[in-house]
């Protein structure tokens, strides 16, 4: 029985399991109305009270900051943290919310790194997400002025680009960049297509992922995370003893 099921089940069935483990989730959409993600605040607190029954005790929300779509501002999200925050406690909600952003590789990015005037959350963490038709030609100038100013980047959903999938070389650059990467939880189910779930895995497989994270922007999306739980690589991944989540 041993050979058959290591000749016919490469991945043995996972007992089911929560997400308590983690405590907190990385990048997500919970701020109203700001961008594509909740549209009003009955929205935000029934997905925060998805994030509790799947085990989450915190949520570090990150807003799209994009010079031509997503025009946010620090204010603007600090002011719609704060909204979120009264409305938790008038629910009385078991679960912490902090904000940051998902900073767009545009112009303003890097003005806004030049100006030190970026939303990080942990130890000066931030986050970042690429185009996803081209590798944008500056990013590795961005990188390094970020890491010059003292800030830690993390790429957001490094498996999801077309252009990096199976390039092994570039995520090892990234690596010796300094430069940690997250993983979208969701691309293990085959969301973004059979092409981003294969990459996800082998990045966990080759121990290449720092961090996962929701990328909620939906009830949907909370959904998808739930019918996971018994899913080889994530129990992989969540084992990890230095993933990031567990730090923040």
């Amino acid at each position: 029985m041993g050979l058959f099921n290591r000749l016919f089940n490469k991945h043995p069935k996972v007992p089911e399991f929560d997400y308590s483990s983690l405590k907190t989730d990385l990048h997500s959409h919970l701020i109203p109305g700001i961008d594509d993600g909740s549209k009003t605040m009955d929205d935000t607190l029934n997905m925060l009270r998805k994030f509790i029954d799947l085990g989450y005790k915190k949520v570090i929300t990150t807003p799209h900051i994009m010079s031509d779509y997503y025009k946010n501002t620090p204010e603007i999200i600090k002011n719609g943290l704060a909204a979120v925050r009264e409305a938790i406690k008038s629910e009385n909600l078991p679960i912490a919310i902090e904000a940051a952003a998902e900073y767009y590789l545009d112009f303003h990015f890097d003005e806004e790194i030049e100006k030190r005037n970026l939303l990080t959350f942990g130890d000066n963490h931030v986050l970042f997400e690429l185009s996803f038709s081209q590798e944008q030609p500056g990013i590795k100038n961005t990188v390094f002025n970020l890491i010059t100013q003292g800030y830690k980047p993390i790429l957001a959903h490094v498996e999801r680009y077309p252009f990096y999938i199976n390039d092994w070389d570039k995520m090892n650059e990234y690596k010796d960049r300094g430069v940690l990467l997250q993983l979208n939880i969701n691309s293990l189910s085959g969301q973004y297509g059979p092409h981003v779930k294969k990459m996800a895995e082998q990045l966990i497989e080759r121990d290449l992922i720092d961090v996962i994270g929701s990328d909620c922007h939906h009830m949907g999306h909370l959904e998808l995370m739930n019918s996971l739980r018994t899913n080889p690589h994530l129990k992989q991944i969540i084992d990890k003893p230095n993933l990031l989540n567990y730090e923040l």
